[in-house]
């Protein structure tokens, strides 16, 4: 998707191609809900993830145990 705002034909189209019945008066709201998802995920785009180790290397009861000491 492009940086432009989805129209809700748009949305509409997307919608048909996907095979999910939208009725007439959910395109504006669908639109609007895809809108926002989309800055939203490019504001995550944005951020470094560089030294992130990997979700599965997480430990949360180390980090319990490390914030505690």
């Amino acid at each position: 998707m492009s940086s432009a705002e989805l129209t809700p034909p748009e949305a509409a189209r997307w919608a048909h191609r996907a095979g999910l019945v939208l009725s007439a008066d959910r395109h504006a709201a669908v639109a609007a809900t895809a809108d926002h998802i989309h800055s939203v995920v490019a504001v995550l785009r944005e951020l470094d993830f560089g030294d992130t180790p990997p979700a599965p290397a997480y430990r949360a009861a180390q980090e319990a145990h490390d914030a505690a000491v």
